[in-house]
């Protein structure tokens, strides 16, 4: 295994990590990790691979916490098919953009990231929820909008599809955050298909990073469980280390907007 192919599989075990740990929010360091530590020249071929990295991870997720009824399928389709359409507009956007513009772009996504970690987590919603036309529309709006901004910076967007889902149908944040990997998955899915339609998706990097990515995701499950207390302390720690990270993406792509 070369060195790239050890730091590829590191990458991924830190995301995995993270999000196993955390519950979200951790996808947002795979494309830095990408471009700054694998050494992918092209933060198109970042974004395409991170995504279909994303994808696998979320699918994967997902059928834990459907065997845990924590799914809300009617709402999760709703949303997720109408953010289908979202994503692919935005990923077309996105690979129009200039891609050190586009990484400075993504640094301030990443502040708006880390502002949403340190806020407090809504714990109230009806764990009984029903869907209907009004929520129904509600979803389809909202979807259409996280679709397309996870489409143009080929992120999973859970931080925004969770409050974007709980907006939208009112239910529990459990819920939401099990129902929200539908989402995370098929955006993650059609972003990858349109850069992989462009030649911009690298299979090898992304096979070793989601496998990194399943084996950090493990020990993160299992360390959660123990540092439960800790969860508040441990997302604010991180917040802090995604501000570092944003600030390094901004400081080294801000010359590109003066070229």
């Amino acid at each position: 295994m070369s060195t790239v192919d050890i730091l590829t599989v590191g990458s991924g075990s830190l995301v995995g990590f993270a999000l196993g740990l955390l519950g979200g929010g951790g996808s947002i360091l795979a494309v830095p990790l990408l471009v700054y530590v694998v050494g992918m020249r092209s933060p198109h071929m970042a974004i395409g691979t991170s995504a279909l990295a994303v994808s696998a991870n979320a699918f994967a997720n997902l059928i834990s916490h459907s065997r845990a009824g924590n799914v809300k399928w009617p709402c999760a389709a709703v949303f997720a098919i109408s953010g289908i359409a979202g994503a692919a507009a935005g990923a077309t956007l996105g690979k129009m953009v200039d891609g050190q513009r586009l990484l400075f772009l993504f640094g301030l996504v990443m502040i708006a990231v880390a502002a949403a970690m340190l806020r407090p987590r809504r714990t109230e919603g009806d764990p009984s929820v029903r869907i209907n036309p009004s929520i129904a529309i509600r979803l389809v709006v909202t979807g259409l909008i996280v679709g397309l901004v996870s489409g143009f910076f080929g992120i999973g967007g859970g931080f925004l599809i969770v409050p974007a889902i709980m907006l939208g149908s009112g239910m529990a944040t459990l819920n939401a955050v099990g129902s929200s990997l539908l989402s995370v998955g098929a955006f993650g899915l059609t972003t990858a298909v349109s850069y992989a339609s462009a030649g911009l998706v690298d299979w090898h990097v992304a096979a070793l990073f989601v496998a990194g990515g399943v084996a950090g995701g493990l020990l993160g499950v299992f360390l959660a469980g123990r540092l439960a207390a800790q969860k508040s302390t441990l997302t604010r720690i991180f917040a802090v280390a995604v501000l570092a990270v944003a600030a390094f993406i901004l400081w080294k792509s801000m010359p590109a907007l003066f070229a």
